[in-house]
């Protein structure tokens, strides 16, 4: 993706999300419908245990992690792309004494946007990145992860979110066809050997096609005129490729940290509700082998 490309996916991004900010967190966050925010619990054990005090979230968004991570002696840090979660995010935190000027408005993809408008050099002890890497392009990925770790002091951890893609393999629907046609066969290369047999390959690859529910799950669209989160730049990241870009990155001891299980592909949750959201959350272990899996989410944690 060209450099005029990447600017193009972002400003759709901030787009996107530029009518959520009054509804995000209490739709994705306090609805009884919605999977609970266990990463929430994850990030704060990990901070805990560490020890921040100063703490950076790199697309904070509505303050949906911050909020949570208010503790006596930590100072709490944040931007986004889209200027409407950065006024609801200066909103919510104000009743928990975070000065406004500490929530500014910035890219990932731009090392100035890491130090607080106005400041100097500033390092901090964490620094998080929520929901975020998604919508960055994959020529990206390495300067995003540059720029976190230039963010914290040395020792100073760097906590990352992806959504998992090798939970495709495990839910049997579009998301598993195209995972299989791009990452496993990559379909492109078997027609470049055969191009004389073309009509086989069709043939076997719809015949592939066929095991899969690739109406499943609905594409998600805009409803106020902004494009939707299925319509915009939304990646998965496979985790074990990831966890390697941090360790070329230089990060010491990376971690990979699973969450949001499903103990049955979701396509079948509707058939088994209670059963479903019990067992899932049962389930919720972030060192489970299973989760490379069965987990649609995780976390990497490293230190500079």
């Amino acid at each position: 993706m060209t450099r005029r490309d990447a600017d193009k996916a972002e400003a759709a991004v901030a787009a996107c999300y530029s009518t959520w900010a009054a509804s995000y967190y209490r739709n994705y966050y306090e609805s009884g419908s919605a999977y609970p925010p266990v990463h929430q619990e994850i990030v704060r054990r990990v901070l805990d245990e560490a020890g921040a005090a100063s703490v950076l979230d790199a697309g904070c968004g509505p303050a949906s992690m911050l909020r949570a991570l208010a503790a006596p002696g930590r100072d709490l840090y944040g931007f986004d792309l889209t200027a409407e979660m950065v006024r609801e995010a200066q909103r919510v935190m104000s009743s928990l004494a975070v000065p406004a000027d500490r929530l500014w408005q910035g890219s990932v993809i731009d090392p100035q946007a890491f130090r607080p408008p106005g400041a100097g050099a500033t390092a901090f002890d964490a620094v998080i990145c929520i929901g975020v890497l998604p919508h960055v392009a994959e020529t990206d990925d390495d300067v995003v992860i540059r720029n976190l770790q230039q963010a914290v002091m040395p020792g100073g951890l760097v906590i990352v979110e992806g959504r998992n893609q090798l939970f495709s393999l495990f839910t049997l629907n579009r998301y598993s066809h195209e995972f299989f046609l791009r990452e496993l066969i990559r379909a492109e290369d078997l027609r470049d050997a055969l191009p004389d047999d073309a009509p086989a390959l069709d043939r076997a690859l719809e015949t592939l096609r066929e095991r899969f529910r690739v109406d499943l799950p609905p594409r998600r669209m805009g409803v106020a005129g902004e494009p939707g989160y299925d319509e915009v730049l939304s990646r998965t990241h496979n985790p074990l490729v990831l966890r390697e870009k941090f360790v070329a990155s230089g990060m010491r001891d990376v971690r990979v940290l699973f969450y949001h299980y499903h103990c049955l592909p979701p396509m079948l949750e509707a058939a088994l509700p209670d059963l479903f959201r019990r067992q899932s959350l049962a389930m919720e272990d972030p060192v489970d082998w299973r989760g490379y899996f069965m987990a649609s989410a995780f976390l990497l944690v490293g230190r500079r």
